[in-house]
C-alpha cells in the first residue's frame, strides 16, 4: 500500500500539522492500537474519555479537534497531530483513503437466474442480481441494484440509486424514493399486528391494506421490519437512519433525521418530530407525538406524548434524564437508606421506652 505523507494528509483533511510533517501513513488504526505507520482519532465527544489513550499512543498521527490546539500542545506528546474540525468526520475521509471497500456485488445487469414480471418496468442502469424476484407493475429507477434472493411485490414502486442487499423484501405496493439503502434481511411492508378477537377468545386478522413509503436517503439495518399501514401509509421521512432489528408498527411517521439505534420498537400510529434519536432497545407505546429533537437513552421507553422539543429522556416509563439520573443515584443508596431509617427507628423507639419509664 503507497502511503501518504502527513503534509499531503493535512491537505487532503483541511487541517494542520504538529510535529513531523514527513512522517509517512499506510493505514488507520484505534488509539490503543496503532502504530508509527497509522493513523488515528480522538473525537470531540470521547475526549475526555480517551485523552489518556492518546498519552500513551504508538500512532503515527492522530487527528484532533483544533479548538484544543493549545491545551494538547502543552502536554508534548511523542505523536504527531492533525488539528481538524472534526476529527471523526475527518477519520472517515482517512479511512476512505487507505481502505478500499470491496464491491457489493460480483454481478451486473440482470443475472439470468433472476424472475421479472413482463409488467415490470426496469430503467436504465437497473442491476438485478441472481435468483430475485420482481413482480407485476413493479417499477425500478435508474442505477438502482437489487442483491441476490431479494423480493419486490406488485405495483412496488423503487426510486433511483438504491440499493437492496440480498434477502430484503418490499412487498407489494410499497413506494421507496431515491438513495435508500435495504440492508440484509429486512422487511418493508409486513402486515401490521392487528386482530379483533371474540368473546370466545378467537382471533381474527384484520386486512392490512395501506403501504410503506421510504424517503430519500432512508437507510434500513439488517432484519428491521416495517408494517404496512391497515387503510393509509406507514411513513419514514428522509434522511432517517434505522439500525438493525428494530420494528416499526403500522401507522406510524418517523420525521426527518431521526436515528433509530437496534432493537428499538415503536408502536402504532406513533408520529416523531425531526431529528429524534432513540437508542438501543427503546420504545414507545402507541398512538403518541414526539417533539423534534428529542432523545430517549437506551432501554428508555416513552408512555406519553412529548411535546417539548430538545429533551432527553431516560426510563420506563421515561422522564427527563436529570431526573431520571438523581433517582438512580439514590436506589445505587437504598442499602444505606434503609440502615439509616432502622437505626432511627430503634432511637425513636429508645426514646418512647424512655419517657414511659419515667
Amino acid at each position: 500500500m503507497q502511503g501518504i505523507s502527513l503534509f499531503d494528509l493535512a491537505e487532503k483533511l483541511n487541517g494542520a500539522v504538529l510535529g513531523n510533517g514527513d512522517c509517512v501513513i499506510f493505514g488507520v488504526e484505534t488509539l490503543e492500537n496503532a502504530s508509527m505507520r497509522d493513523l488515528s482519532f480522538l473525537s470531540k465527544e470521547g475526549y475526555k474519555r480517551y485523552l489518556p489513550l492518546l498519552r500513551r499512543t504508538e500512532a503515527g498521527c492522530v487527528l484532533v479537534d483544533k479548538a484544543k490546539k493549545l491545551e494538547l500542545e502543552a502536554l508534548s506528546l511523542k505523536t504527531n497531530l492533525l488539528f481538524v474540525d472534526n476529527p471523526s468526520e475527518a477519520f472517515q475521509k482517512g479511512l476512505e483513503l487507505f481502505c478500499k471497500a470491496s464491491p457489493t456485488t460480483s454481478f451486473s445487469g440482470i443475472h439470468p437466474t433472476s424472475v421479472i414480471h413482463p409488467e415490470a418496468v426496469l430503467s436504465k442502469g437497473v442491476s438485478i442480481g441472481p435468483y430475485a424476484v420482481i413482480e407485476a407493475g413493479a417499477s425500478i429507477g435508474k442505477d438502482t441494484q437489487i442483491l441476490a434472493h431479494s423480493y419486490v411485490g406488485t405495483n412496488a414502486k423503487i426510486g433511483e440509486n438504491c440499493l437492496l442487499f440480498s434477502h430484503s423484501v418490499v412487498r407489494e405496493g410499497c413506494i421507496l424514493h431515491n438513495r435508500v439503502i435495504l440492508q440484509p434481511g429486512c422487511v418493508i411492508g409486513s402486515c401490521g399486528f392487528g386482530y379483533l378477537t371474540s368473546e370466545k377468545g378467537e382471533h381474527t386478522k384484520l386486512s392490512q391494506l395501506g403501504i410503506v413509503v421510504l424517503e430519500d436517503d432512508v437507510e434500513i439495518g439488517a432484519n428491521t421490519t416495517i408494517d404496512r399501514a391497515r387503510f393509509q401509509e406507514t411513513r419514514i421521512k428522509k434522511g432517517t437512519k434505522i439500525d438493525n432489528l428494530c420494528q416499526i408498527a403500522h401507522n406510524v411517521s418517523i420525521g426527518e433525521g431521526n436515528l433509530i439505534v437496534s432493537q428499538t420498537g415503536i408502536a402504532g400510529s406513533t408520529t416523531t418530530g425531526s431529528f429524534c434519536v432513540f437508542a438501543g432497545q427503546s420504545a414507545s407505546v402507541g398512538h403518541l407525538k414526539i417533539a423534534p429533537k428529542t432523545t430517549l437513552a437506551a432501554r428508555g421507553a416513552f408512555s406519553k406524548s412529548i411535546e417539548e422539543p430538545g429533551g432527553i429522556y431516560n426510563g420506563a416509563p421515561a422522564i427527563p434524564i436529570k431526573e431520571h439520573n438523581r433517582i438512580q443515584a439514590h436506589l445505587r443508596r437504598l442499602e444505606g437508606y434503609v440502615k439509616r431509617i432502622g437505626e432511627l427507628e430503634d432511637k425513636i423507639k429508645a426514646i418512647e421506652e424512655a419517657k414511659v419509664c419515667s
